[in-house]
């Protein structure tokens, strides 16, 4: 079978396209013939070694299947052959079958397609574990997302409306903008791409605070980090929630002064080890997100697929921000 595997850190370009031996369920797994790849920014991260986990090389990314089970190993009553799983798995997805615990996955809910099953689960279960357990969200908060146009971004803008918030969208561009409108954010503003000087980013800040009216946002998404973060963190309500989520603009320097000013807290939101920690919160949360979307409350949108060989590609257009909602590598 066909794997695409990183041999040596470095970017989406040092990937390679290798032949492997087919996968083997040992007790309670399954084989799971991979039909859909969801790529996601720890995907750009892990082939680096910058991410939390560094697993042993050569492995394939790719963090977030769909598929359909070939195979189960002893133990496993939960599925069968033929059954339409997805989960998230970490890393090994980029390959064509792929042994995995069969605790970690779930039946794929009748007429959601397998593109929008590998979509649904990290991204989506980021921001519920963020929302629910880290933010608190209530009907009414007023909430600014950052970084709102991509897959997190776009969970965060459903999600928050789901469960009742005012959502303030935060995006680098106009076209952006528009994508999370149809999300449904109540209003967006556009940040600069370019490097902020002290009254550039005190500008921002006071377009956050406008949109976010004067109370300011109950809870701060913040998937992009960088120079964004302190402008957002200004714009904060009484004891709001400012949520970590990310950083592909860079690692922020906050001023702590403005959490005694505010009253308020820094939280971080590390969806892999929630899962592993609380596993039955997890799958609580994970039922929550079916009914989500089978009430059509969250959609995750595919603005692009790629096939495996150019799995690379994906991980580059969204390692370059240039992604719009969710990039899905297929193996059909």
């Amino acid at each position: 079978m066909k794997a695409l595997r990183t041999h040596a850190t470095g970017g989406p370009e040092t990937l390679t396209l290798d032949e492997i031996d087919d996968p083997v369920a040992g007790p309670g797994q399954i084989v799971v013939a991979v039909k859909a790849c969801a790529i996601n920014f720890p995907d750009a991260l892990i082939i680096r070694d910058m991410y939390q986990f560094k697993p042993e090389r050569p492995f394939a990314p790719g963090g977030e299947i769909a598929g359909v089970v070939e195979s189960v190993g002893d133990g496993v009553t939960q599925f069968k052959p033929g059954d339409r799983v997805f989960g998230g798995i970490g890393n090994g997805g980029l390959v064509e079958k792929i042994a995995v615990d069969a605790k970690r996955m779930f039946p794929v809910p009748e007429g959601v397609p397998l593109e929008k099953a590998a979509s649904l689960m990290m991204t989506y279960g980021t921001t519920i574990h963020g929302l629910k357990d880290r933010g608190h969200i209530k009907p009414g908060d007023v909430m600014l997302v950052l970084g709102a146009a991509g897959g997190v971004g776009l969970s965060a803008v459903e999600l928050g409306k789901a469960f009742g918030a005012r959502v303030i969208a935060a995006v680098s561009s106009e076209e952006k903008g528009e994508v999370a409108r149809r999300a449904g954010a109540d209003d967006v503003v556009v940040y600069p791409k370019d490097a902020m000087d002290k009254d550039a980013s005190k500008d921002l800040a006071n377009k956050f605070k406008a949109a976010c009216g004067p109370e300011g946002a109950n809870i701060v998404y913040d998937i992009v980090g960088g120079q964004y973060s302190e402008p957002a963190l200004r714009a904060i309500a009484w004891e709001g929630k400012f949520l970590v989520v990310g950083f592909p603009a860079g690692i922020a320097k906050m001023p702590l002064n403005l959490t005694l000013l505010k009253s308020c807290d820094i939280c971080g939101v590390f969806w892999g080890a929630f899962t592993a920690r609380e596993p039955e919160k997890f799958r609580a949360q994970a039922a929550e997100l079916f009914d989500l979307l089978k009430a059509g409350k969250i959609d995750p949108l595919i603005s692009e697929t790629f096939p495996l060989e150019r799995g690379g590609e994906a991980i580059a257009k969204l390692e370059n921000r240039e992604a719009v909602g969710k990039l899905v590598v297929t193996m059909e």
